[in-house]
């Protein structure tokens, strides 16, 4: 009997079993057609079929819409998502109703449809976001909204441009981004990709005053955006692309989609991903991650959203899709199921590979390009609206004030306007004595009809006994009342021209790199693949100067073949190095500069010839460039009478040509008044020439560089007869005066260029240290060669760091080279001679005059081989301009040669004997050491010490101890000379 129980009782396991073996688990897809017949929808869905468990039914879009939820397939596992038109409310009906496992949770998708409901979910979460104020003035009548030029104030909340303005509505894509005044103001409109265009720039800086808006900070991210996917919280794929908001142009391939590229996430982002997959409960999802300023921010979550065009990346999400429903499923509907891990996504470090020497950081030093003449006006001021001004804006603390913002230089306009009333003359008689300069003041801040760039700004110094005495001899020593120093500089401002000249030596710059080599005119295209596939980490850097930083983003423009304006290039790609003296000069005068100084001046106000004392005094190093430059002066004090005399007729010649203006139409370049170009050139005829006779040799630069900019660009107006004449002469004295104020002894010039250069030396160490000992949490955008598609050399990586400066870092760092004993002494001194000999000869270091270091890696020697890194040296003086007459021997620099080679110059003569020597033979080795210095003294300077002030750990690898070094100069920039010419007189 019991036999008779128990063979049924076989009987009913045996069929329960097979019922359990041809059991599947129903997975149902629930959206719109358009995405649920997508390609990579489509894709997935057949990679899934291949799980033997698994059965794909797909919701006909008609049922979604029309049915009502009781009659929608009854399925295990739930994948839906909200699109547009989708009925987002009754999907959460149905899980209510049927209880499926859900890949990704239908309520939070409602959280994701408000941006500050996003926002706050990050916050809740620690995850880190750019900072963020909310307008709602239909929630909120009673908000608080303050807007100036260049901020936004929402109940006490301080937004400084530039800003994101997002819809609050996060399936409105209309996001705006303002620019600050000193960038050039305007906006970029960001939208929806219509054909090739994201973006468009618009002069527009006020912000929308119709609907809700979030606003955040903007984050400089080098011109990327990066894309992270997740499938589950294990998986994250991440996909990098040219930021929609720098140019506005999308980059598609053949098949019409946008190109991205696969890149590497850190750990720490890996973690990130992570917790946005937790805290929205989206197993599917896509975010937006801001890289910028060595740290990572999350701005946007989308939800669901595949990656388009990556097969491996369909069997992953696939195979991790189909692992994580039947393990959630199985257990309840009692299907045996072997549990296993899910699979992780394993990092991949990329290794080098190419060539045998194999291009591995470039860092450039780079001045600025062709600028109008800076100018400046000194000013004792006493009147109270200057101080309250200066305690207004804190002024007292330091006792002294920078005022560059355009509100501020409003009210220091309102002020002046005020004083040249003739009340205020007549009851103040000290403000009579200034009253030209308060004019010449008005005039200047009334230039443009409007405050925008970096054109312009006012200082005040504090003077608490009032004005210094000029000289011992002056005999009043009366107490004087506290005052204020005025000073104004304007002027030195980035030309048309120079903005050619920067952007055609960002196209030139291409041809250092791999694929890029040939003449200016080959596109470099090896160059743009390399940065486009993000095997390219660049950071650019400049100086807190206009003219520096409109040259940082004409170059980069070049450089990446960006296309429209310049402020959206500027915001984005060039960072501010002015918070730790990496680039600026301001302030770094040194005792020695003082000293070196007043040795020019007593030599200069000399009436002889130059004696041998004198060469020896003034060229201790014995400079071919120096000593032609004082064969021609002969005697400084002639030389200074002669300029003087030249200075007076065409100051002359500027007033009779501007009283003919009613009959004549006179255009001088960039729009410059008439009465600004004779005050520029009447205040140097008064300043040059003291009352003692003698000459003020600092006004020196000066004159050269006016009549430079006249020559260039004014003398097809001006015709000045001897406007030739006048740039040889001043020419000549700016030849010895600008480089020797840099130090005439060796002492005194790496004094010097200590003072200026550390910061830099600093940083650049720490560049090729990064490369040859990489920070794996590194934040830098890198291309993951293991989802790569149709890049060769996957594994290739070049980093470069490009600095814009002005002349002084150039000089400082060229001396710095050539005196800091930086190199070895070895066997064969011939090659660094050669090239020393060039520096000889190069009188002037011009405009985009730059010196780039280039670093070599050869992966075939061992890691402590002393060959197994390379380092070029390069060098140009800069770009000619129509006024100039080269004396530097021309070609490509300073390669080995197998024969002997004449070097001629421009105009055909033969090099001089002492150069042509120098030119000859072939170019030995030398070592470079980076560790000359002590760690103690040098130190290092990372990315993230630019932003904030973080203790870095001291390395000195072994691998880096000696590294050969082969110096050559380039001249690429210069054969951009005729190009140059022809761009700047048709300007």
């Amino acid at each position: 009997m019991s036999c008779h129980r128990c063979l049924p009782m076989r009987s009913g396991r045996r069929v329960r079993k097979a019922e359990s073996m041809d059991k599947k688990v129903v997975v149902g897809i629930c959206a719109m057609a358009k995405k649920s017949n997508s390609k990579p929808m489509k894709e997935i869905i057949k990679r899934l079929e291949n799980f033997s468990r698994l059965q794909v039914l797909i919701f006909e879009e008609d049922v979604i819409l029309n049915s009502p939820v009781e009659d929608w397939p009854i399925v295990n596992a739930f994948i839906s998502f909200f699109s547009s038109g989708f009925p987002l409310d009754k999907a959460i009906a149905y899980k209510n109703l049927r209880h499926p496992f859900v890949v990704n949770d239908l309520d939070m998708q409602l959280i994701l449809q408000n941006r500050p409901e996003v926002y706050r979910v990050l916050e809740e979460n620690n995850i880190p976001h750019p900072r963020y104020a909310v307008l709602n003035k239909d929630r909120d009548p009673s908000c608080l909204v303050t807007e100036t030029e260049d901020s936004i104030e929402i109940n006490g909340q301080f937004h400084g441009k530039p800003f994101v303005e997002k819809p609050i509505d996060a399936e409105d894509h209309n996001i705006y981004i303002y620019f600050p005044q000193a960038a050039g103001g305007g906006s970029t409109r960001l939208f929806r990709k219509v054909k090739d265009r994201s973006s468009v720039y618009s002069h527009t800086s006020r912000v929308r005053r119709n609907g809700a808006y979030l606003y955040e900070d903007f984050m400089p991210t080098d011109g990327t955006d990066v894309k992270v996917y997740t499938v589950g919280a294990d998986y994250q794929h991440a996909e990098a692309r040219k930021s929609p908001c720098l140019d506005g142009k999308v980059e598609r391939d053949q098949d019409g989609k946008e190109i991205r590229y696969p890149v590497l996430l850190s750990a720490r982002e890996k973690l990130i991903a992570r917790k946005v997959v937790w805290a929205f409960k989206q197993n599917v999802c896509g975010f937006d991650l801001l890289r910028a300023n060595g740290k990572c921010y999350v701005c946007d979550v989308n939800g669901f959203s595949f990656v388009k065009t990556s097969g491996k990346y369909y069997d992953d999400c696939a195979r991790i899709l189909g692992t994580m429903m039947l393990r959630e499923v199985c257990p309840t509907l009692h299907i045996p199921f072997p549990v296993g891990p899910a699979p992780e996504d394993i990092p991949v470090v990329p290794t080098t590979s190419g060539h045998m020497m194999e291009l591995r950081c470039v860092v450039a030093l780079v001045r600025h390009g062709d600028r109008t003449p800076k100018q400046k006006m000194k000013m004792e001021v006493k009147h109270k609206m200057f101080f309250e001004l200066f305690e207004k804006y804190g002024g007292f603390k330091n006792g002294q004030l920078k005022l560059k913002r355009p509100k501020q230089l409003q009210e220091v306009l309102d002020i002046v306007r005020q004083l040249l009333n003739t009340g205020s003359f007549s009851q103040d008689p000290d403000l009579q004595d200034k009253k030209a300069k308060l004019q010449q003041m008005k005039l200047v801040l009334e230039m443009y009809g409007h405050f925008s760039g970096i054109n312009r700004k006012v200082q005040l110094k504090y003077q608490p006994k009032g004005r210094p005495k000029r000289s011992s001899s002056e005999e009043d020593d009366a107490p004087r009342d506290p005052s204020l120093l005025l000073i104004l500089k304007w002027g030195g401002e980035l030309t048309p021209a120079g903005r050619i000249q920067a952007e055609n030596l960002g196209k030139a710059f291409r041809t250092l790199y791999p694929g890029g080599q040939g003449q200016f005119e080959a596109p470099g295209l090896g160059f743009l693949r390399l940065h486009s596939t993000f095997r390219h980490d660049l950071k650019i850097y400049a100086s807190d100067e206009g003219r520096v930083q409109m040259t940082a983003a004409a170059f980069t423009k070049g450089l990446l073949a960006l296309e429209g304006e310049l402020t959206p290039i500027l915001v984005q790609m060039v960072k501010s190095a002015n918070t730790n003296g990496l680039l600026d000069g301001e302030g770094k005068t040194s005792k020695s500069q003082i000293v070196v100084k007043e040795k020019l001046k007593s030599v200069f106000n000399q009436d002889h010839d130059f004696t041998d004392e004198d060469y020896h005094k003034l060229n201790a190093t014995n400079t071919l460039a120096l000593t032609n430059a004082m064969d021609f002066v002969k005697n400084p004090q002639e030389m200074c009478s002669r300029i003087h005399v030249m200075i007076r007729e065409i100051t002359a010649k500027i007033r009779s040509l501007k009283a003919e203006l009613k009959a004549r139409d006179l255009h001088l370049y960039n729009g410059e008044s008439w009465e600004l170009l004779i005050r520029r050139w009447s205040k140097l005829e008064k300043d040059f020439q003291m009352k003692t006779s003698q000459f003020e040799i600092s006004k020196i630069p000066d004159i050269y560089d006016c009549i430079k900019y006249d020559l260039q660009h004014n003398q097809k107006v001006l015709q000045y007869e001897r406007a030739h004449e006048l740039f040889m002469c001043s020419k000549a004295l700016a030849d010895i005066i600008i480089p020797q104020e840099y130090g005439i002894t060796v002492d005194e010039k790496l004094h010097i260029a200590q003072n200026y250069c550390s910061p830099f030396l600093r940083k650049i160490r720490s560049d090729f240290l990064q490369v040859v000992n990489p920070n794996l949490e590194d934040s830098t955008t890198r291309l993951d060669s293991r989802y790569s598609k149709g890049v060769s050399s996957p594994e290739r990586f070049v980093r470069t760091r490009l600095y814009f400066t002005s002349e002084s870092h150039i000089h400082s760092m060229l001396n710095m080279l050539r005196y800091g004993v930086l190199f070895e002494a070895g066997a064969d001194k011939s090659q660094w001679e050669r090239a020393l000999s060039f520096l000889d000869a190069t009188a002037e270091l011009n405009y985009m005059s730059q010196i780039v270091f280039m670093l070599f890696e050869d992966p075939s020697k061992d890691i402590d081989s002393d060959e197994r890194y390379h380092m070029e040296l390069h060098f140009s003086p800069g770009a000619y301009t129509s006024c100039d007459e080269p004396t530097e021997p021309r070609g490509m620099g300073y390669r080995p040669k197998h024969s002997q080679q004449r070097v001629d110059t421009l105009d055909g003569e033969k090099t001089p004997q002492r150069l042509a020597s120098a030119f000859q033979g072939p170019l030995p080795k030398r070592n470079l050491r980076l560790d000359a210095a002590p760690s103690s003294d040098l130190g290092d300077i990372s990315e993230s010490d630019m932003f904030e002030h973080v203790t870095t750990p001291e390395t000195s690898p072994d691998s880096l101890e000696s590294i050969t070094v082969t110096e050559k100069v380039s001249d690429y920039c210069r054969s951009l000379h005729d190009k140059l010419k022809s761009d700047m007189d048709s300007i």
